[in-house]
Formats: C-alpha cells, structure tokens, sequence
C-alpha cells in the first residue's frame, strides 16, 4: 500500500512519512502542488491514499483545495485526508463537502490518531472497489444500476450463486430476473456446464412431462427417437424454470421427485436416472398468496425457494434510469455507428416515469427514440411525443383487449369489436346511418343490415343527443 504525502513542511512531511513506515505502508514526500501534480501523473496507478495540507507557503499559486479539485476531477477513485494547521478547520470541513474523505489537525497529530484514520480510510476503500468489481460483474452481464438495492443484489448474486442451493428470482415482469438467474449460474461451479431454460408459460399442458423427462422411441404415436428432456440436458448444470408461479397445480407434483432425489424417468421408460441440476426459479407472481389459494404446492414451494432474490421495481430505484439509458445509447451507438445522446432534460422526464413494464420498457422506449429521431441530441419533447403516442397506443389495445372473451370463438369477438365500432360511430353522428355508413366505409344497405343482425336500436342514440 503506497501514500503521498503532500506538504510545504519538510520537517512535517518526513515524521509523517515515517510514522507512515512503521504501519507497514510505504510513502512518498511532495512538497510543492505543482510537484504533487507531476507526481500523480505518472504514477496515479500506484497510490492509495493521499495525504493533502490544506495550506500551502507564500509563493505557491495553489493551495489544498485547489489540488483537492484537481486530483478528485482525474483521480476519483484515490481518497484523500486533508491535513489542517491550526485555526483552519472550517476550510478542512469545506474540503470534505468537496471531495476528501476525512482531515487530521496537525496541532492534535499522534500516531494512533493517524493510524486510525489511514487504516479506517484504506478498509474503506477496499469495501468500495468490492462494490465497483460487482457493479462491473453484473454490467458485464447487462444487469444496470448504481442504487443500493442494485449492489445489495449483486452481492446476494456472488453469495448464493457461489453455493449449490435452490434460488427463487421474485420481482415484477420486465425487471430482469433471467439476467439474475444467468449471473447467479455465471458465478457457480457449474459455470461450464449447461443453463436449460423452461418456459413454463409456453409448454403445452400435453407435452409437460416429455418436454422435461424427455421420452423414448415408442412411447407415443410420432416418438420416433428417444429423446433427451430439460432434466438431462440440464445434467451438471443449471436448469432454470422461468415463471414457475405459472405452473398448473396438477404438474407440479412432477418436480418434487426430480429436486429431492435427483431422479427422473423417460416418458415410456422402465428405469429411472439420476440427474445433477441445480435449480433457479422466476416468477413475477405472489406465490404465498398462491399457497393459501391452493394454487400452489407449499413443498414445491420450499424447495425452489432455499434463498430468495427480489428485484424490485424501476419506479423504486429510478436513480438507475440515467445509468440504464446510457448503456443501451452505448450499445445502439457502436451498432449503427452514431454519437447520440439524451439530454439531461430527456433523462429527467424519462426518470419522472412509473414505466410498468420496468426495463424492459424503458430499454424498448430508448431503441426507438434512438433508432427513430434523425438528430443526436435526443431532448424532453422527443421522450414525450413517443411516450405519448405509445400510451394511445396501449389504450387502444386496452379498449379492444377488453372486448375480448376466453369463451367466444374469434368470428364472434370479430363480431363484438364490429358492433362496438359501429354503436360508437351512430352515437357520434346522432343515430344518422347514412354519416355513419359514409365514416365506415360502408354502404347503406350494408350498415343496415348489420345493425338489423346486431339489434341495434338507432333511435337510442338519437336521443342521447337531442
């Protein structure tokens, strides 16, 4: 561990510098700011801690706070103590709401003070290049963000993913916990090995157990082949079961066996196997709740959900947004060759979003602004003329979603959307079919014949507008 020490009081510097010595560290003397400026030029790379006075003899042009501006401008990552002479400590609490991490009065100097502060500043600095190397871990994995809550996760993601425990990745849709589940398989021993992902939501009911156990030649009309399922294709690595919580409670009991005992029949088979997977799980459902519903299995549930990780929501950490938006600028920048950017006003109102999608929109928005607006600083109103015509959008599939039955066949919901639009269009022009024929595009008899077919009373929007 290397210190400089930076003072116009060679006396001073040099018991510093030696008491420096007796901690085990090693030390280099500057006296001039100037000198200090040269120094750290060259040899920034090696140091650890700086020890800055604060004031400086006749003839010099710079004082402490000036160096203190420099070095925190091209040196973030350095700490500095400032070091005071008497009669100034409101200029020492001035240069700590400037940058510098503590002050020593030199009237009040003794060893142990000094050791104190230079092993307290230095453990500090370990604990934030351990935050840095994990902030860069999961940014290297496309998982942004500066907030707490952001490093909190990244430091449950080396904990838990550095053991063999089952993981559930909880969280709202579109916050990133296939990212999570990637980084926590990225980090394990089972690195090397395969990450399997099931998509629960996409695996037809009927093909459930073959999809998983996989099945052999024979066991059903088309089997043709034995083939390997998630379970075995998983073997020795992750297997990952994304939106569990969508899993109907009659399959679930199919897993219980699998992530207890490791074992797993073929569909067709006679004999079973053996299987080492270790399994992460997602789900942006409420799975407790789900448990007192009786639509989800409590010893399913305690058996995926070894330790858990919440992501939470974008509206709870927005102080990530700005971070979220220039990594995907940066991306979109090297793809197409461009130099864009968003203005500190487009980022404040992107930051003023509750964005419900979470990253997932937010990352979708910045791909269009990007890709859409021919100029390359992207302001406020380009953000509020996307968004805007997006949320028009969105309502117009709300108000035809709604319109939508489960139970009616696609002629019939055509046949719903068909009969609101043209209620819509006669309440619009005063129960008048033929405006109203004219604004749909159709002729009279059609229209008619279609409000005969429908039952729809014209002369009720009539008097809606008289």
């Amino acid at each position: 561990m290397k210190i400089l020490i930076v003072d116009d009081n060679v006396d001073f510097a040099s018991t510093i510098a030696d008491i420096i010595h007796s901690f085990g560290y090693t030390s280099f003397c500057i006296n001039s700011p100037t000198e200090a400026i040269s120094f750290m030029e060259e040899n920034y790379q090696d140091i650890s801690l700086i020890l800055l006075d604060i004031e400086f003899g006749f003839g010099e042009k710079m004082n402490g706070l000036d160096l203190l501006d420099i070095f925190r401008r091209n040196y973030i990552q350095i700490p500095i103590v400032m070091v005071t002479g008497k009669g100034t400590i409101e200029t020492a609490v001035k240069a700590t709401k400037l940058g510098a991490v503590n002050f020593i009065e030199k009237n009040i100097i003794t060893k142990e003070k000094l050791r104190n502060i230079v092993d307290s500043t230095i453990n500090s600095t370990k604990i934030n290049s351990e935050d840095y190397e994990i902030r860069n871990f999961l940014a290297s994995l496309g998982i942004i963000g500066v907030s707490k809550v952001m490093l909190d996760i990244g430091n449950s993601v080396v904990r838990y993913g550095r053991t063999d425990l089952n993981i559930l990745v909880t969280g709202e849709t579109g916050t990133g916990k296939k990212l999570i589940a990637k980084a926590l398989h990225s980090i394990s021993s089972r690195m090397r090995n395969p990450f399997i992902t099931v998509d629960i939501p996409n695996i037809p009911k009927v093909h459930f157990q073959s999809e998983l156990f996989g099945y052999v030649k024979g066991a059903f009309p088309g089997a043709n082949e034995t083939k390997k399922g998630f379970f075995q294709e998983a073997h020795k690595g992750t297997l990952f079961l994304d939106e569990v919580g969508d899993l109907p409670i009659d399959l679930q009991s199919n897993l219980l066996s699998p992530i207890e005992e490791k074992i797993v029949r073929k569909f067709g088979a006679l004999e079973n196997e053996e299987v080492d997977v270790r399994f992460i799980s997602a789900t942006d459902k409420n799975l407790p709740e789900m448990m007192k519903a009786g639509t989800f299995r409590e010893q399913l549930y305690h058996r995926l959900r070894e330790c858990e990780i919440y992501i939470p929501a974008l509206r709870e950490r927005t102080e990530d947004i700005p971070e979220i938006v220039a990594y995907y600028t940066s991306l979109h920048n090297q793809d197409f060759n461009d130099n864009k950017i968003f203005s500190q006003s487009a980022i404040d109102y992107l930051m003023e979003q509750d964005w419900p999608g979470n990253i997932r929109e937010l990352a979708s928005v910045v791909r269009v602004i990007l890709q859409t607006i021919q100029k390359e600083e992207i302001d406020s109103t380009d953000a509020i003329k996307l968004l805007s015509t997006r949320a028009s959008k969105q309502q117009r599939m709300i108000n035809i979603s709604s319109t939508i039955s489960h139970t009616r066949t696609l002629k019939e919901d055509l046949a719903e959307v068909d009969r609101i639009k043209i209620e819509k269009t006669l309440e619009q022009n005063n129960g008048n079919v033929s405006k109203s024929a004219a604004i749909l595009g159709v002729s009279r008899e059609t229209l008619h014949n279609k409000i005969k077919r429908y039952e729809i009373d014209t002369s009720s929007f009539r008097k809606k507008r008289s």
